[in-house]
């Protein structure tokens, strides 16, 4: 079934979930928040430790709910041991930019540094100056929990996410000072180019789900890949619905654009000879309610900012 072009915000989402039947199982009930990374190399999540590090996970939540770490890059790897972010930006012309710092966080280890859990970087010899850097253990590193207080671990990956980190452990990495340490590259070689470094955006989700282009009903966000003219550009980003249109309107966040190095099964595509932006498929989370829409077309309405309303979709 397509539906008529023409469909209020909220009438759309209210077909959606009322009238399709394809339900998904909703993954159980998580304890803590819920956070899904977009990087260059592919999509992981993590589940916050919310109960076991509070002002840790507040401190980390400030950092995303401002989109402080969208459009950063990875800047520390070390093989088989750490996968390093959350310091810096890359500015063109300009060089490395660091990450506005919120004032430090107490330290608050209760959880072992075992592989797949998240945790907070710290000033060596002062447990107690986190602030936005954060490392993703890639084996069980216990020696951290009695090095400086213990290194305070706030999350776990969820899934089959330590395959894209397993990855970004894999890649090639180059030392360019403190603000690229070992940051790796996802090119074939490394050409002086930092466009090339692994890209992150963080997002706060209510479900876990690896998904490649998920739709949060109550906070309008849009998560997805796309394919830009049969393999021309490969980009991760987000979109934000448009409150108050009587379309279903959603706009790009431009800051969140990361470029992707390999097409992943399912990802959209946008052509610029018809100015379509088409998904083939779209989890749709509503009140707790989750269904799998197929087809959307939205086409180009406005180009700044720029905005893509949603023409048709089918059941």
């Amino acid at each position: 079934m397509t539906l008529p072009n023409k469909l209020s915000f909220g009438r759309s989402i209210l077909l959606i979930t009322t009238f399709l039947t394809l339900s998904l199982a909703v993954a159980g009930s998580q304890a803590g928040t819920i956070v899904r990374f977009s990087t260059t190399m592919g999509d992981f999540s993590v589940e916050l430790l919310d109960d076991t590090a509070p002002l840790t996970v507040a401190n980390f939540l400030n950092y995303v709910n401002r989109d402080d770490y969208n459009g950063t890059y990875l800047h520390r790897v070390v093989d088989d041991f750490v996968v390093q972010g959350g310091g810096f930006r890359f500015e063109p012309f300009v060089g490395p930019i660091d990450v506005p710092a919120d004032p430090a966080v107490p330290n608050e280890f209760n959880v072992s540094n075992t592989r797949g859990t998240i945790a907070m970087a710290k000033i060596d010899g002062d447990p107690d100056s986190a602030t936005s850097q954060w490392f993703i253990n890639l084996d069980d590193n216990t020696s951290l929990d009695a090095d400086n207080g213990g290194f305070t671990v706030f999350g776990n990956v969820l899934g089959e996410g330590m395959v894209i980190l397993d990855a970004i452990d894999d890649l090639p990495v180059v030392n360019l000072g403190s603000k690229a340490s070992s940051a790796p590259y996802a090119s074939e070689s490394y050409n002086s180019d930092p466009g090339n470094f692994v890209y992150i955006n963080v997002e706060v989700v209510s479900r876990f789900s690896s998904a490649p282009s998920v739709f949060e009903a109550s906070s309008g966000l849009l998560l997805t890949t796309v394919n830009i003219d049969n393999n021309d550009q490969l980009i991760s980003m987000n979109f934000n619905a448009v409150s108050g249109s009587e379309d279903f309107v959603i706009e790009a966040n431009l800051e969140s654009v990361i470029w992707r190095r390999d097409t992943v099964d399912g990802m959209a595509s946008y052509s610029s000879t018809d100015e379509k932006l088409r998904i083939p498929s779209l989890e749709v989370n509503s009140n707790g309610t989750v269904v799998l829409v197929e087809n959307l077309v939205f086409g180009l309405s406005n180009r700044s900012p720029l905005q893509f309303t949603l023409e048709s979709y089918e059941q």
